[in-house]
């Protein structure tokens, strides 16, 4: 193992961890050279299991025995060293910079999708990576995002997801009618006048259904609830009305991919 000894942050390797933005490390200028941080060595195995490259390793000294070998640079320091970086206390120990895969056209990631979480204007990291893992525990094939989404290899977003980031097939959205032209039925979740139950027997039906979540503040669109094919609902009780974007994901799923 290519083990490196550091007592600072300074180096230039280190820039990923220790100093660029999570829009710095997207680099949109130069795609083929964006980055994310993944953490944990949980969701860096199965980063690792689904074809992410990794460019280094950065973690304390206790940690090395358990870091995959993978011929790449491991910088290793001191806990008190290390804790000058922004949430290392919630990482685990172990952190690892890797390569941003390329992302597959819409077509592809549809083809042989039956189920797919459309997220419209998402931006809560947390929110994300919990709607992820919802998506690959509860039926869903895929996941599609507008642009103006967080981005799901987001730090935080990769380990709320504990790796289903890598697991699920997900790019991202720029029109609707893609879904459309590839056979989807689009069913947005909100509250409407037009709204059925969410378990309502004309949604049982439907052979291809793309099922969208809206931003955590204002929800979907007009434009969008006018393109929906349908507009369903989670039934509330208590005077509650609606759930957390993450938990009406999860909800969403279990029932719509029976």
């Amino acid at each position: 193992m290519n083990t490196i000894h550091i007592d600072n942050l300074d180096g230039m390797e280190l820039a990923p961890y220790a100093r660029l933005t999570e829009a710095q490390l997207l680099n949109r200028l130069h795609p083929d050279e964006g980055v994310f941080i993944c953490e944990s060595l949980k969701v860096i195995r199965v980063a690792l299991e689904h074809g992410m490259e990794p460019v280094s390793f950065l973690c304390e000294e206790k940690f090395l025995e358990q870091v995959p070998d993978c011929g790449v640079p491991v910088y290793t320091a001191e806990r008190v060293v290390l804790k000058q970086l922004t949430g290392y206390e919630l990482s685990r120990g172990v952190l690892c910079c890797m390569r941003r895969p390329r992302l597959p056209q819409v077509s592809e990631v549809l083809g042989a999708a039956r189920r797919v979480a459309v997220l419209d204007g998402v931006v809560n990291s947390e929110n994300t990576g919990a709607i992820f893992r919802a998506a690959a525990s509860l039926g869903i094939d895929a996941v599609l995002l507008t642009r103006t989404c967080c981005d799901p290899l987001n730090r935080r977003a990769c380990r709320v997801s504990m790796g289903t980031v890598f697991q699920l097939p997900w790019t991202f959205l720029d029109n609707y009618m893609q879904l459309k032209d590839n056979g989807f039925s689009v069913v947005a979740l909100a509250l409407t006048d037009r709204s059925v139950p969410i378990d309502a027997p004309v949604l049982k039906g439907i052979e291809k259904m793309a099922v969208v979540l809206g931003t955590e503040g204002d929800g979907l669109s007009d434009s969008v609830l006018r393109l929906a094919d349908y507009v369903a609902r989670i039934p509330m009780q208590r005077g509650v009305d609606s759930l957390n974007v993450a938990a009406a994901a999860a909800v969403a799923f279990w029932e719509l991919s029976k």
